[in-house]
């Protein structure tokens, strides 16, 4: 599975930005799509992730009420709609999928098996 992840950019802080991720196929009917960020000198860290059949979410504490992800199962597309930004959302976004993971790994980033290049996100103050 190959997923390729655009939308990164410069934003001001207070401002919006969307990245999306296409898949070039979906493995199971579990299939799991989400995004992970990695900002400088810490650790990579889970932002939200997406079942595509049926659109169950997950998001991180830092982003609930800012950030929506959301699919277009049609298109193996995932969305990540990011509004009031912050300069901490400064970091490369990573786009990742999994057809066989579980509800509970969501969050850990070695469960997923299919990782796309990082796009990177640039909140100024």
């Amino acid at each position: 599975v190959q997923l390729q992840a655009s939308g990164g950019g410069p934003v001001q802080a207070g401002g919006s930005l969307r990245l999306s991720c296409a898949a070039s196929e979906r493995t199971a009917w579990r299939f799991v799509m989400g995004w992970f960020r990695q900002a400088p000198g810490k650790e990579r860290e889970f932002v939200a992730a997406i079942m595509l059949n049926g659109g169950t979410t997950d998001y991180a504490d830092s982003v609930k009420g800012r950030f929506t992800i959301s699919r277009d199962t049609a298109k193996n597309t995932v969305y990540l709609q990011m509004s009031s930004l912050k300069p901490e959302d400064t970091a490369v976004y990573y786009c990742v999928a999994d057809g066989t993971i579980i509800r509970s790994s969501w969050t850990n980033a070695a469960a997923y098996d299919y990782w796309g290049q990082g796009t990177l996100v640039t909140v100024s103050s």
